[in-house]
């Protein structure tokens, strides 16, 4: 086993739900073994409030988060990435900047929760399901046996990730 830390860039055109909470959730769960990163082809320019709140409520630093550009990634110095995973079907099938690295790339698609404008219970809901979802594929990617799987194995199960059925529960 390699004392490799992985780097991982989650991707959503306006970086401010999915994207965000991928971030934290990778960050947190992946205990040093990774290090998470997020951005947006067309950012919003600040991080959803419901996101915040819904992450502070779980516990959960949000101190340094921002919506940004991805082209912060693809610039001379900035970390080189071993994957990069879309989290909505809109960043997904726009054309991408070139990543150092050569990194590893996924869609994970999840329905967008800041789609519910009006806030309120079916707001915080959205937020928790995405988050749930999200948490799930986190889960099954950091099970992978990364230093020992080939790159076209490695490739299906990423993709595989992104098929996986979410079936939310309700906040508690």
């Amino acid at each position: 086993m390699t004392n490799k830390t992985y780097n991982v860039l989650f991707l959503c055109t306006g970086n401010s739900a999915r994207s965000i909470l991928a971030e934290t959730i990778l960050n947190r769960e992946g205990k040093g073994r990774f290090r998470a990163y997020s951005a947006g082809s067309y950012p919003k320019g600040a991080v959803h409030p419901a996101a915040l709140s819904l992450l502070r409520h779980l516990g959960i630093e949000t101190e340094g988060l921002r919506s940004k550009s991805w082209d912060e990634f693809a610039r001379v110095g900035a970390p080189e990435l071993d994957f990069v995973f879309t989290v909505c079907d809109n960043a997904a099938g726009e054309t991408c900047p070139i990543w150092p690295g050569q990194p590893m790339t996924a869609h994970w698609g999840i329905e967008d929760p800041a789609a519910v404008e009006e806030e309120g219970e079916g707001q915080r809901q959205a937020f928790w399901n995405a988050y749930q979802a999200m948490q799930r594929r986190i889960q099954l990617f950091l099970a992978l046996p990364l230093d020992s799987i080939d790159e076209l194995s490695l490739s299906r199960r990423l993709r595989d990730i992104g098929a996986t059925a979410d079936h939310p529960t309700h906040a508690g």
